[in-house]
C-alpha cells in the first residue's frame, strides 16, 4: 500500500503533469503515431483517470463513476467478453480561439473503465443513469438456483418378477 500512497501524492507534481501533457496528443497526430504500445498507454491512462465506486446493494452491483463535464452522448456502456462491463467515452474541451490558457488542469480526452462481472450477473437487467456528473450503472444479480428436490421413485410391490 505504500507504493499507492506514494503515487497518490504525485498528481500535483509538475513532472507528472508534464508527462501527462506530453502523452495527450491531438487526435489527428494520434492517428498517425498510433502503435500498440501507445494504445496501451492511452487506455491505461484513461482507466486511471476515471474514479469509480463499486458496491453491492439489495442483490445488485452498483457502479458509481465520476464523469464531470461529460455529456450523455459522450458516454458508452457495454458488456464485452460475456462478463466485462466497459464504460467509455470522451470529454472534449470547448473550442475558444480567443482564449490563452494560463493553466489546463481539467481532464479532457478519452476515458474508460473495465469491471469484471460475477457469473451470477444478470446481463439482461443492466441499467445506466447519468446525473450531476456521476454515471450510475446497476447490474442485477440472478437469484441463487433453487436446491434440487430429491426425486422419489415409486416402489412397486408384486408377486412375480417379469423379465
Amino acid at each position: 500500500m505504500r507504493g499507492m500512497e506514494f503515487m497518490m501524492g504525485m498528481e500535483n507534481d509538475p513532472l507528472i503533469a508534464t508527462i501527462h501533457h506530453l502523452m495527450d496528443f491531438p487526435e489527428e497526430v494520434e492517428k498517425v503515431v498510433s502503435t500498440p504500445a501507445r494504445a496501451y498507454v492511452r487506455d491505461r491512462k484513461a482507466m486511471a483517470s476515471t474514479p469509480a465506486d463499486v458496491k453491492e446493494v439489495h442483490g445488485a452491483l452498483v457502479f458509481e463513476i465520476d464523469m464531470p463535464g461529460a455529456k450523455n452522448g459522450e458516454i458508452k456502456v457495454q458488456v464485452e467478453d460475456d462478463h466485462t462491463l466497459v464504460v467509455s467515452g470522451e470529454r472534449r474541451r470547448a473550442e475558444d480561439k480567443e482564449a490563452k490558457y494560463q493553466r489546463m488542469e481539467r481532464r479532457m480526452g478519452k476515458f474508460m473503465r473495465k469491471f469484471p462481472l460475477p457469473e451470477d450477473a444478470n446481463l439482461e437487467a443492466i441499467t445506466a443513469f447519468f446525473q450531476d456528473g456521476v454515471l450510475t450503472v446497476r447490474v442485477e444479480k440472478k437469484p441463487p438456483p433453487e436446491p434440487k428436490k430429491a426425486k422419489t421413485i415409486e416402489v412397486k410391490v408384486g408377486g412375480s418378477s417379469e423379465g
